[in-house]
């Protein structure tokens, strides 16, 4: 590694603005332009998180080319248009050997990838690096968990994490003063929330956990080290919150329930310092996930309603229905089926308003899917075997199979409630496809369901392909 000795000669030219991109904007705002991307997308199925900064960043040229997922919606958007007729470059430019040659070129300031020049950073939109829903041609996916915080271009904070605030790992660089942060950091604090939370839907959280620490230690010491501008602070502020929400989720979804009550706190914290509403609802959301799976379901019923107070004055119904949904399985866990039914009908009533322009973009995983999975684990709960096992068998039925995860978690449902319900038959079966998920995915909570369900299913081994599940379950290889 070298230090700092480029000179003023070698910054690499500023990005070209798009000025077709910004014709086709019009009179809308960016807002109001980003708000029409994502209705646009949604026409297609497609997810993007457009807001008014990356339509910013599009028409100041800092995004050359944009990922997959928003070419097609761009296209969508414009018919008979091509990516260069929008002002873009073409992705051979961006990609391959040149691109990465460019993008392993030192700053000027770091050797960290953190504060890479902008050009390099957003030659291609970071998001095309892991998209979950269109992977790309490049081979590098195969090792996700090792790229998890060390992809190109810096646009996550694994730098930081591994040389504090970014600076040179070298001896020389230790004793530089921090810097302060500005927006590029903000930016890898936000990209990294996004990383982690793609991973998580497709490989589950046992792999992640231990990885996502890093980062998460790095944002905060941003947020020690102090921001250049105030809104700059406020991203920071936000993007840390969202980021020990994150994390322990991974720490939850992989029974390190401490752990993750320990973000959550942490996050909490986060949001009441900076009067973040958003965050404060999110982070009793996951509190009350948490209390439910712990034990602890009058605690997650007073943890749903503190969030629902927080997220009253965000204009998301789909959030309301969600915290709902928490709340019903508090009541569930306290055995009151009445106020978990009232809970369930409220949570469907908004959800059936539809999705906003102001449902968090945390919540990309919430649809009919995880409304399906979340009544039925109410059900279950209440031991309702048969009602449970329908709402779990519509939940794997809708979930988008890019999400790995939820598809093995919403079967491995299944399988507990046919087997408590008395259908062992179909639990072996229903079994037999969480098995055949796990390669792909490392959750202890689908396995800790799967080793009851195979409890369960013990007295029935005779029947038809519950043997050959149990054996098969039996081989598996023990959680790390």
């Amino acid at each position: 590694m070298t230090s700092s000795t480029v000179t003023a000669s070698q910054f690499p030219r500023p990005p070209r603005p798009n000025l077709a991109f910004r014709r086709l904007r019009g009179q809308r705002s960016p807002a109001e332009f980003a708000a029409a991307v994502r209705r646009a997308a949604r026409e297609i199925g497609e997810r993007v998180s457009c807001d008014a900064r990356y339509i910013g960043r599009v028409e100041a040229g800092e995004i050359r080319c944009p990922n997959y997922a928003y070419e097609r919606v761009f296209l969508h958007m414009f018919p008979g248009r091509t990516l260069t007729d929008l002002g873009f470059a073409p992705r051979s430019s961006v990609r391959g050997r040149g691109a990465r040659a460019a993008e392993d070129t030192p700053s000027a300031y770091s050797t960290s990838h953190a504060y890479a020049p902008r050009e390099t950073r957003d030659a291609c939109d970071p998001y095309d690096t892991h998209d979950p829903y269109h992977p790309h041609e490049d081979h590098e996916e195969s090792d996700v968990l090792r790229r998890a915080f060390m992809t190109r271009g810096g646009t996550t904070v694994a730098a930081a994490s591994l040389g504090p605030l970014g600076l040179a790992h070298d001896a020389p660089a230790a004793g530089r003063p921090v810097r302060r942060a500005g927006a590029g950091e903000a930016g890898a604090v936000e990209e990294a929330v996004r990383r982690i939370r793609l991973l998580d839907d497709r490989h589950g959280a046992d792999g992640l956990y231990r990885r996502a620490a890093a980062p998460l230690r790095a944002a905060y010491a941003l947020l020690d080290a102090g921001a250049t501008r105030q809104k700059t602070a406020d991203r920071l502020h936000s993007g840390a919150g969202e980021l020990a929400l994150s994390v322990g989720w991974l720490a939850h979804d992989s029974g390190r329930f401490d752990d993750a009550r320990s973000h959550y706190a942490e996050a909490l914290a986060t949001a009441r310092t900076t009067g973040d509403a958003a965050l404060e609802a999110h982070a009793f959301c996951n509190t009350a996930f948490l209390a439910r799976d712990a034990g602890r379901p009058r605690e997650a019923v007073r943890a749903a309603q503190a969030a629902q107070r927080a997220g009253r004055t965000l204009g998301s119904a789909r959030l309301l229905s969600l915290l709902a949904l928490r709340e019903a399985g508090g009541w569930a866990g306290l055995a009151d089926r009445t106020a978990c039914a009232q809970a369930l009908a409220r949570a469907q009533a908004l959800f059936e308003r539809g999705p906003s322009d102001a449902d968090p973009e945390w919540m990309s995983f919430y649809g009919e899917a995880e409304l399906e999975g979340l009544e039925a684990q109410c059900w279950s709960t209440l031991g309702d075997w048969p009602r449970a096992a329908r709402h779990a068998r519509r939940a794997a039925h809708l979930q988008d199979p890019h999400f790995t995860r939820n598809t093995a978690l919403y079967t491995a449902e299944l399988a507990d409630d046919l087997a408590r319900g008395g259908r062992p038959d179909e639990a072996a079966a229903a079994g037999m496809r969480v098995l055949d998920l796990l390669d792909q995915v490392q959750s202890s909570r689908i396995r800790t369901m799967l080793a009851g369900t195979a409890r369960v299913l013990l007295p029935h081994r005779r029947a038809s392909g519950v043997s050959a599940f149990l054996e098969r379950h039996a081989s598996l290889p023990r959680s790390v």
